[in-house]
């Protein structure tokens, strides 16, 4: 048992009595068949006072080692001894006492002891051995039924190749029987309703009730049932949904001993090629093929290359290709042979990973042994398709966002207000190479600057998002069930019902929550379960046809799905970040002709921008701080723009999108210093970077002692932490309200304090909508 239950008393003892019970109750009934010798077998085991009772010393089964195989007989199929993995333990321990030739093989270690390793883990198969021998005594001494079901899968290295196999362990626990050692406690109907309450709870009942006082008595029997492929299937899936399992070699080295268990090869090789454009981009593989490289240092391979290539073949004809010795398929494999025999292959299979009917990379597997790899496993490997393909899909968007990122990173645009600063520091950095100075380019540091940090974000976009994946995925499903259940009018066949409840299934789990996986899973399942029984059922009445046809309507050409209100959130987020951004760009080119500003902003769902301002960014100087408090007033005349423009798009949205507004003041100067890796200026020194802290706490602000969001829509949230930049704010905030862009509704906040972020208070205005000053002021200037 594990280290948490190991001091739990409760012993276990080998005996046939509940076993000779069993026969004596069949012998009653005269039964023939499988029991035609029991009454033989009876017979010697009530003779056999060595066998009665509880058998403490086993030395005395061995004496008796015909009885005991002829008991096993009877429990098991005597036809399936050779092929079948069983046995008999001694209950609440895994102590065998008799067992099958294929479980010795398997199970036994050179000193008859169990093997292998459990897929719960030692702690959790103690607990549930604990929990069944409390439903043993529970059932037989208080009535109290119970039932547990847990799957408990072994993983034993097989004695001829190494691999893992994974086992079902069925036990059979009939000849089992609770003893009592002591007379048993008798229990309330209070206290047994508690102990049904807490049966999954070992530790309290062991206070309640202790084992010491019981014994269980009698023998398990085990048969071990083989699910290693499904295992090795699943297991495939858990790894690839994380992309370093393809990024990283020993990640992928992972994969391919998946693959070799499931295939039960120990020197299979395997390799994973993608398909981008022009080239074949090779994410990995578990064993050296010429000079090609893994994920980041990838290479790209010109698709000219494998022209006349069992690659090229797999792709075009969209099936499995088999090469049953690559040395003798050299002119069909043409220059890709050479590095695959250097690697030290000689039977080969491609399988196409396909997506929405297009072929966007390849898998293959590899064995050092011509005519290793047959028909049967070529079918092996086709089950492994739909689930790399899913990951190279993945991993090809992946690869899109980095090289955008990447290309975003190198070539971002040195904003014009600070671009003579990197000139001065750039001709410096020229004139020392040249005249052999030893040099680096100089830090970029501006001191004494002022941020402004606002944001408009949209509300609630990852619940709505949420709930247009399931919405779509619900009618995606109900779209499927039409389909079935018109076939099933005509053709009452059980597999489709049996399609209809799994469609159900996941209609009912869609209904309670979104799950991480479960777009995944339930597109999957429509791709690779669902639609390929469609072309089955195409002929079966108009009724079929009109529901096939609104099936196939509705579902997205590029995503395969339906994708109804994701588009449609996705359309009205746009076009209002897209309205937001564009107010915001045409207020700042005009801010910025006052007084020469750093700016930056970011798109997210909404937009939120940076300003710094301050001597030390102007070439010439100039600064003052009414260039400063005119950017304030500036800001929160924006945010009553940001909050028109929103209401006037409300209507046109098919999802309804409202902005939630904020504006963070600070009055304390701080420094900039400009990040050569990052590419980016970034607050310089400990002091200042509170200020990055409190903008990445402020999404999460609430009011202190309601716990109400502090941005609401239709309002603006000014957050500041000294009276003197209230005081300030509330001036902008009275004249915008005497110019009407602000109506008469204006709260002061204190907010909860936040994780490294404390005293901060609040102002939040109402805007006015129906004001004709506003509506003049926030026009977008060319409509």
């Amino acid at each position: 048992m594990g280290p948490r239950y190991a001091n739990i008393p409760l012993r276990g003892w080998f005996s046939f009595e509940p076993f000779i019970q069993f026969l004596q109750r069949k012998v009653e009934k005269g039964l023939n068949g499988v029991f035609y010798n029991a009454g033989g077998l009876l017979e010697e085991l009530e003779q056999t006072s060595d066998l009665r009772g509880t058998i403490e010393e086993l030395a005395v089964l061995r004496r008796h080692q015909d009885v005991v195989d002829r008991v096993m007989g009877m429990i098991f199929p005597s036809v399936f001894w050779e092929t079948e993995a069983f046995a008999m333990i001694v209950p609440f321990t895994m102590e065998p006492i008799g067992a099958s030739p294929e479980f010795k093989r398997l199970f036994l270690d050179q000193g008859g002891a169990i093997s292998g390793r459990l897929e719960m883990g030692e702690e959790m198969f103690a607990r549930g051995r604990l929990i069944q021998a409390y439903i043993f005594i529970l059932s037989q001494f208080y009535d109290i039924e119970a039932r547990l079901d847990y799957p408990l899968l072994r993983i034993v290295s097989d004695p001829d190749t190494g691999l893992d196999r994974h086992f079902k362990m069925n036990l059979d626990l009939r000849f089992v029987e609770a003893h009592a050692e002591n007379p048993p406690k008798k229990l309330t109907p209070k206290e047994k309703a508690w102990i049904s309450e807490h049966l999954t709870e070992p530790e309290a009942l062991q206070e309640f009730l202790p084992l010491e006082d019981f014994s269980l008595q009698g023998f398990t029997c085990i048969q071990a049932v083989e699910v290693t492929e499904s295992q090795v299937l699943a297991g495939l899936e858990r790894n690839l949904v994380d992309q370093e399992a393809l990024a990283s070699k020993e990640g992928f080295l992972k994969l391919q001993d998946l693959v070799r268990t499931l295939f039960r090869r120990p020197d299979l090789t395997m390799s994973l090629a993608a398909l981008q454009e022009d080239q074949v981009l090779l994410l990995n593989a578990g064993c050296e093929i010429g000079e090609s490289r893994i994920f980041v240092d990838s290479h790209h391979i010109p698709m000219e290359a494998f022209k006349g290539s069992i690659f090229e073949k797999a792709v075009e004809t969209g099936e499995v290709v088999r090469v049953p010795d690559v040395h003798s398929e050299s002119d069909a494999l043409h220059k890709v042979n050479q590095e695959l025999l250097e690697a030290g292959i000689r039977s080969l299979m491609v399988a196409p990973l396909l997506f929405q009917g297009v072929c966007i990379g390849t898998l293959d597997v590899g064995s050092p042994r011509p005519h290793d790899l047959g028909a049967v496993d070529a079918l092996k490997l086709q089950h492994l398709q739909p689930i790399f393909a899913m990951a190279v899909k993945k991993a090809l968007e992946e690869l899109e966002h980095e090289v955008q990122g990447l290309i975003k990173e190198k070539c971002t645009a040195i904003h014009p207000t600070v671009e003579w600063r990197f000139r001065k520091a750039a001709f410096r950095y020229l004139e020392n190479q040249r005249l052999g100075r030893p040099s680096e380019i100089e830090p970029i540091v501006f001191r004494d600057v002022y941020p402004l940090y606002g944001t408009a974000d949209i509300r609630g976009s990852s619940t709505l998002r949420n709930q247009a994946i399931q919405e779509d995925l619900t009618e995606h499903l109900k779209l499927a069930l039409h389909v079935i259940s018109a076939a099933q009018g005509i053709t009452p066949m059980l597999i489709l019902e049996e399609l209809a409840q799994r469609i159900e299934s996941h209609m009912e789990r869609l209904q309670t929550s979104l799950r991480a996986g479960d777009e995944f899973a339930v597109v999957r399942f429509l791709q690779e379960e669902v639609e390929p029984v469609f072309s089955n059922l195409a002929g079966l009445g108009e009724r079929t046809k009109a529901a096939l046809d609104r099936y196939q309507s509705a579902v997205d050409a590029q995503t395969g799905t339906v994708y109804v209100l994701r588009n449609q959130l996705e359309r009205s987020a746009s076009t209002l970040t897209d309205r937001l951004t564009r107010f915001l760009d045409q207020e700042e080119t005009s801010a910025q002709g006052i007084f020469p500003h750093y700016f930056e902003r970011h798109r997210t769902d909404g937009v939120d921008y940076l300003i710094y301002i301050g001597n030390s960014l102007s070439q010439s100087g100039g600064f003052s701080r009414l260039f400063l408090k005119n950017l304030r007033l500036w800001q929160l005349q924006l945010a009553c723009g940001m909050v028109w423009h929103t209401e006037r798009l409300r209507s046109a949205f098919r999802v309804p999108l409202e902005t939630a507004h904020l504006v963070l003041v600070q009055d304390t100067p701080l420094s900039i210093r400009f990040r050569y890796d990052e590419k980016r200026f970034d607050v310089d020194g400990a002091y200042d970077v509170r200020q990055e802290i409190i903008k990445s706490r402020l999404d999460k602000a609430t009011v202190k002692g309601s716990g109400e969001r502090l941005t609401q829509p239709r309002k603006v949230a000014v957050v500041y932490s000294q009276p003197e930049e209230g005081e300030e704010m509330r001036r902008h905030i009275d004249f915008l309200r005497s110019q009407g862009f602000l109506d008469d509704q204006e709260e002061t906040l204190e907010l909860e304090d936040m994780p490294g972020v404390y005293g901060l208070k609040a102002l939040r205005v109402s805007v006015n909508l129906e004001s004709e000053r506003l509506s003049q002021k926030a026009a977008l200037k060319g409509g």
